[in-house]
């Protein structure tokens, strides 16, 4: 039933401008809708990241959004880190800590927060 169609991921934020400051200047997003003062949507690949303004911003404590970006996580990481982007460290059985990034198996992760303290993260599967 779902299974063919699109999902859209979600972010509770408290500020709109500040977010948008951080998803476009920071993460490098692209704006495709805005609907007022209330949503922006950025394009991602093929699908959208909303983000919207709430009471509830930030209340989250597990992932809001992942990016599947491939082997060199370790490259994006650098290139954020130059733009401000702070990464979270973690301890998790099974997974190295190398730099930023996580390493367990063949997958690397490294996990950051945005102002509001949503936890986004760069996955490379």
């Amino acid at each position: 039933m779902l299974s063919d169609t699109e999902a859209i991921a979600t972010v509770a934020v408290k500020d709109l401008k500040t977010a948008a400051d951080f998803y476009e200047g920071k993460l490098g997003l692209r704006a495709v809708s805005r609907e007022g003062k209330e949503v922006i949507g950025y394009q991602c690949g093929n699908s959208v990241l909303n983000v919207y303004r709430s009471e509830y911003a930030g209340t989250n404590k597990a992932n809001a959004v992942t990016w599947v970006v491939g082997h060199d996580v370790a490259g994006l990481v650098r290139t954020l880190k130059a733009k401000g982007v702070v990464f979270e460290h973690y301890d998790l059985p099974g997974m190295k800590l190398d730099g930023d990034v996580h390493i367990g198996g063949e997958m690397k992760v490294a996990w950051f927060k945005d102002p509001d303290g949503n936890i986004l993260n760069l996955v490379s599967r």
